[in-house]
């Protein structure tokens, strides 16, 4: 009897129930909360589904050296990690989006990539802003690229900036690409007048193949002799713009933008979820990162706005730019250009944005990249 009694206190141990805490609970709740909205609000499911469940598994409590852990040398869940831990996966998703990109609204409107530009002060204010609040300038600069609302450049620099605030900086970038069109909205309304939303833009000129072979290509070369640092990212997605618009290498763009990307990002959403572990995720630094990361959303959309409302006291009539799509700067590619066109239809239901929105939109996609390069090369 005595020995089956230590039998199952010895079974007991292992339970997850034995090694519990209330943060635990916590974590599970949030990852929950993210599956629920995902699936009832359809907010970016494909990256909060699999981000609440890592979150649920990552926070089963289980007893120490079972080898089975995230953290944990050798562990399947570890292995995964390691695509997140040393950046791999988020080249592979950049090719994927390059594969999947038309940068014709881009070419045949060059000064929109200005938008884009104005919009990644965001990062830059983030960053800023983080170093009043004590952050170290690594950390600081991995928190700022929040605001380029691009998630594999959030991991990808903080991977190499800051690991230990990965998870909290990874899970904030992702929630608030999410939130694009809860938190642009009144941004976009309080800042522009009736009469501003109601401008029509010309309709973009038609863009060659040719241009669109070459604009990879001369695009690579202009930001990677200037930023050198943000090469993983931008020659994945320059490359995979090539593959589609080449005409040659239909298969290969068709299983970047497809079953590769979609396999990546499941592996980059679970492995991130999991990295929430409470002990590590549940710290005074992560409610000051998604405080950051939201103050960042609010200054890139603010300033790609008011960019475009300056830039229009300089533009004659029948050239102005609606700044509806200034806040499409930054690289949610494509929600926030969606979130220009649903905004200007409120106002008038025949002036679509989205062909015009889409150029800042992939400008943002590339401004990210460079400024996260420009960090690499200040502070890595």
């Amino acid at each position: 009897m005595e020995q089956i009694i230590d039998s199952l206190h010895q079974f007991w141990q292992f339970t997850g129930f034995a090694n519990c805490s209330w943060q635990n609970f916590v974590m599970i709740a949030i990852g929950i909360g993210f599956i629920t909205v995902a699936i009832l609000k359809e907010w970016e499911p494909l990256l909060l589904v699999p981000i609440g469940f890592g979150m649920i598994i990552g926070n089963i409590p289980m007893f120490p050296g079972l080898n089975i852990g995230i953290y944990e040398d050798g562990s399947v869940l570890n292995t995964l990690y390691q695509g997140v831990k040393q950046g791999w996966y988020p080249p592979l998703i950049f090719l994927g989006i390059g594969a999947m990109t038309d940068f014709s609204a881009l070419i045949s409107q060059p000064r929109l990539i200005l938008i884009g530009a104005a919009a990644q002060m965001g990062i830059f204010g983030a960053y800023l802003l983080s170093l009043a609040l004590g952050f170290q300038p690594n950390e600081a600069g991995a928190i700022g690229i929040i605001g380029g609302a691009d998630g594999p450049t959030a991991i990808f620099l903080s991977s190499k900036l800051a690991p230990d605030l990965m998870g909290a900086i990874a899970v904030s970038a992702y929630s608030y690409m999410a939130l694009v069109p809860v938190i642009q909205r009144p941004i976009m309304l309080a800042l522009t007048t009736k009469k501003e939303r109601l401008i029509r833009m010309p309709k973009p000129r038609q863009v060659s193949q040719k241009e669109k072979i070459i604009f990879p290509i001369v695009g690579f070369l202009t930001t990677a002799f200037i930023v050198p640092s943000g090469l993983p990212l931008l020659g994945m997605l320059f490359f995979g713009n090539l593959l589609k618009e080449s005409g040659v290498t239909n298969r290969l763009a068709r299983t970047a933008s497809g079953p590769m990307i979609d396999v990546v990002t499941t592996l980059i959403g679970l492995t991130v979820g999991c990295s929430t572990q409470a002990d590590k995720f549940l710290t005074g630094n992560s409610v000051k990162i998604f405080g950051l990361g939201l103050l960042s959303f609010v200054i890139a959309t603010t300033c790609g706005v008011l960019f475009v409302k300056v830039a229009n006291l300089f533009l004659k009539e029948g050239h102005k730019i609606n700044p509806l799509i200034g806040n499409a700067g930054v690289s949610a590619v494509p929600d926030s250009a969606r979130v220009s066109e649903v905004v200007g239809l409120e106002f008038d239901r025949s002036n679509h944005l989205l062909m015009h929105a889409m150029g800042p939109n992939v400008a943002g996609v590339i401004g990210s990249a460079v400024a996260a390069g420009i960090l690499l090369g200040f502070l890595g």
